[in-house]
């Protein structure tokens, strides 16, 4: 990048895309000209295609300072999605904050494995999410239920507010509601369908993980205590009370936690029906439902 580190405002779109995405890799960040591409079209107003299209357009100097500015964030490991402030999920695009876990793909497995239990697109399905953070598992099986309605609950109360813009930017506020609460404890009623990815890190383990975890996820949303085991024994003992008969859990989990989520819930009179692994093969969510 020229002059130290900058972005010239006299560069074209092609010339920047290509200066930053160097500077991104040399700074460790694998996918740093997809990175740099979705920052530029960011700074532009655009997107990617306009990168191609317009390849020969120059910046200004505003643009050229802003994206100097998200091309040194990055390069310090903060996330693409935290410095745009959005994240796209399930073909959903969500806002999200320093107060949420940013959403991730594997999380899609949890929605997919839901759905399946909730075959009938026009039913009148009640869904429950514990630890709702932008609301994106709820939002996203309300989308494609369209005769669902839905409860996320989060213990952080911006949070909550975030999830509910999104719902509302989504066009679902009128079926959703999100509350403050500490998983179930405060809740009456049942629901067809449970869903949760509660924090299952290892306090041990947080320190390991990739700086654009450790230094950007909330901690609450990560730190599962001792084993990454303390938010299911919090929560499973709810599940029993809350679930209809005929209803559903499903709890997402992480590397090589299924089997001790699975004796966590049988103990608390729970039926496994099954587990989903995700499109790296690792079991991710184990689903539940009120033992007979």
């Amino acid at each position: 990048m020229a002059d130290g580190g900058a972005i010239a405002p006299d560069m074209t779109l092609r010339q920047a895309a290509a200066a930053a995405g160097q500077a991104l890799r040399a700074a460790g960040i694998e996918d740093g000209v997809l990175d740099a591409g979705l920052l530029l079209a960011h700074v532009i107003g655009g997107d990617r295609l306009t990168l191609i299209c317009d390849a020969d357009r120059r910046l200004d100097d505003a643009q050229a300072r802003k994206f100097t500015e998200l091309v040194a964030a990055r390069s310090a490991r903060k996330p693409v999605s935290r410095l745009l402030g959005r994240r796209e999920f399930w073909s959903l695009e969500l806002s999200i904050s320093g107060a949420v876990l940013d959403p991730r793909p594997d999380s899609e497995t949890a929605v997919a494995a839901a759905l399946e239990q909730m075959p009938r697109v026009d039913g009148a399905y009640r869904i429950a999410d514990f630890g709702t953070g932008s609301g994106c598992l709820l939002l996203a099986l309300l989308t494609e239920r369209p005769g669902a309605w839905g409860l996320g609950l989060d213990r952080s109360l911006a949070a909550i507010q975030l999830a509910k813009r999104n719902a509302r930017d989504l066009n679902l506020s009128e079926r959703s509601i999100f509350m403050v609460g500490d998983w179930g404890r405060a809740l009456v009623g049942q629901f067809d369908m449970i869903v949760a990815n509660p924090p299952y890190i290892a306090t041990t383990d947080i320190a390991g993980l990739a700086p654009e975890v450790r230094c950007h996820d909330p901690r609450r949303a990560l730190d599962g205590g001792a084993d990454g085991l303390a938010a299911y024994r919090a929560l499973v003992p709810d599940l029993r009370r809350m679930l209809n008969p005929a209803g559903h859990a499903v709890l997402e989990c992480g590397h090589e936690q299924a089997a001790d989520l699975a004796e966590i819930l049988e103990t608390a009179g729970l039926r496994v029906e099954g587990f989903h692994a995700d499109l790296s093969g690792v079991q991710r969510c184990v689903r539940v439902a009120v033992a007979s």
